[in-house]
C-alpha cells in the first residue's frame, strides 16, 4: 500500500544523517526495499551532493529524498566563540592539532543546494533547522518534488504548513543528532515525553500528512506513531549499524559498547542542541559551549576527526537517539523487512 504523498510501499523513512551516516548505498537499499531512503546534503558541497544523487539513481528507480539545512541568522557572539576556543586548547594539544582562529558563519551553500534540488527534480526535498521560503517550496513543487519540513513544535508545524510543506516531520526530543528547533515556543510549553503525544498536538493544528521521528527503533514504535496519526515513522539511529551506513566504525562500536550508559543533549560539539552518547567531551565542555552554530561546529570538527582517527570515542559526536540500545546490526534492506513484519505484528 502506497504511503501518500511519499509514494513508497512501507511507512518507513531512513533519516538523513549529516556528517557521514547517510550514504547513497544506504538510501538506495532502503528505497529499493520499499521505504524512503534519504541523502543528507548538510556539510557537503553541492557538487558532492549531485554525485550522490547520481549514485542513488544508479542503484534504484524508487523514490528517495535529499535533506538540506536551512541557514539561520548570523548572530554569533565572536567573543564567546573565542573564549570557547581557549577552553579547548587542551583538547587541541591532546589530539595534536591547531584549532581554527576565527571560525566563520556560513549558509552551508544554501542557494547552490536549492538550485541543485530543483535541477535534479528530487522526489522528496527535505528541510531542517527552518522552513524554506514559500517561493522555494513553490519552485520544488512545480518540478514534482514533495516538500518535507522537520519541526519540533506545533508552532513550527504551522509555519511549515504556511510555507508550503507537503509533509511535516514531527521530531521529538528522543531523536539522535540535532534538534531542528527554529522558532521559540511559549515559555510555558514543554515537549511531551511521548512522541505520540507530540504528533497528536501537531495533528490538531495542521491538516498536512505527518511523519514522526525521535527514538523509533522497531516496528512496534512505528505502529504506535501510525496509530497516533502519522503516515510514516522516520528512523536514524536504527540504521547506523547497517553495513551501508557511513558512520565511523568507532561510532558504530560505541553504540553497542556497555561503557556508554546513556544519551544526553549537548551544544559542546556544534553550538546547537543535539543528542548523542554521553562521553568525556560532553561532560567537560558542555558548560562552556556557546550557542553559536555553525561556528562551534567548525571550531570542533578537526578535534572530532582527530579523535576518530585515533580510535577515541570520548571526543567524537556520537549522535544517537534514546532508543539506541535496541539497535540491530543488519543489512538495511533486511532491517526494512524486519520492521515491516514487526509493524504488522504490533497492529494485529
Amino acid at each position: 500500500m502506497s504511503v501518500a504523498p511519499l509514494g513508497v510501499e512501507h511507512p518507513i523513512i531512513q533519516a538523513p544523517m549529516a556528517g557521514g551516516g547517510s550514504t547513497p548505498a544506504l538510501a538506495a537499499a532502503v528505497s529499493s526495499a520499499g521505504g524512503l531512503g534519504f541523502l543528507a546534503a548538510g556539510y557537503r558541497t553541492a557538487a558532492d551532493v549531485r554525485d550522490e544523487i547520481a549514485a542513488v539513481r544508479e542503484r534504484t528507480d524508487r523514490p528517495f529524498g535529499v535533506s538540506v539545512f536551512v541557514p539561520g541568522p548570523e548572530t554569533a557572539d565572536d567573543a564567546a566563540v573565542a573564549l570557547y576556543r581557549k577552553e579547548l586548547s587542551g583538547e587541541a594539544e591532546r589530539y595534536g592539532l591547531t584549532l581554527p582562529e576565527s571560525p566563520a558563519w556560513d549558509d552551508d551553500a544554501w542557494d547552490a543546494k536549492v538550485e541543485l534540488l530543483v535541477a535534479e527534480r528530487v522526489p522528496v526535498a527535505g528541510f531542517t533547522f527552518g522552513c524554506p521560503p514559500p517561493e522555494v517550496a513553490a519552485r520544488l513543487r512545480e518540478v514534482g518534488s514533495v516538500v518535507l519540513v522537520m519541526v519540533n513544535t506545533p508552532w513550527e508545524a504551522e509555519a511549515a504548513a504556511e510555507a508550503g510543506a507537503d509533509v511535516i516531520c514531527v521530531q521529538g526530543p528522543g531523536a539522535g543528532g540535532h534538534q531542528t528547533a527554529f522558532l521559540p515556543p511559549p515559555p510555558s510549553w514543554a515537549p511531551p515525553a511521548a512522541l505520540t503525544d507530540l504528533v497528536a498536538q501537531v495533528r490538531r493544528v495542521v491538516d498536512v500528512p505527518l511523519v514522526a521521528a525521535g527514538g523509533l527503533m522497531d516496528g512496534a514504535d512505528i505502529a504506535a506513531v501510525l496509530d497516533a496519526g502519522a503516515v510514516a515513522g522516520q528512523l536514524g539511529t536504527a540504521f547506523l549499524r547497517t553495513p551501508e551506513s557511513g558512520a565511523h566504525p568507532v561510532h558504530k562500536a560505541a553504540l553497542a559498547d556497555p561503557h556508554f550508559t546513556g544519551t544526553a543533549f549537548t551544544t559542546a560539539f556544534s553550538g546547537r542542541t543535539a543528542r548523542g552518547l554521553a562521553n568525556r567531551f560532553m561532560a567537560e565542555h558542555e558548560a562552556g559551549a556557546p550557542r553559536c552554530y555553525p561556528q562551534v561546529h567548525h571550531l570542533t570538527k578537526g578535534l572530532r576527526r582527530a579523535a576518530a582517527a585515533q580510535g577515541d570515542p570520548e571526543a567524537m559526536a556520537l549522535w544517537a537517539g534514546d532508543g539506541y540500545r535496541r539497535g540491530r546490526e543488519l543489512p538495511a534492506a533486511r532491517l526494512v523487512e524486519v520492521l515491516v513484519e514487526e509493524i504488522a505484528a504490533a497492529r494485529r
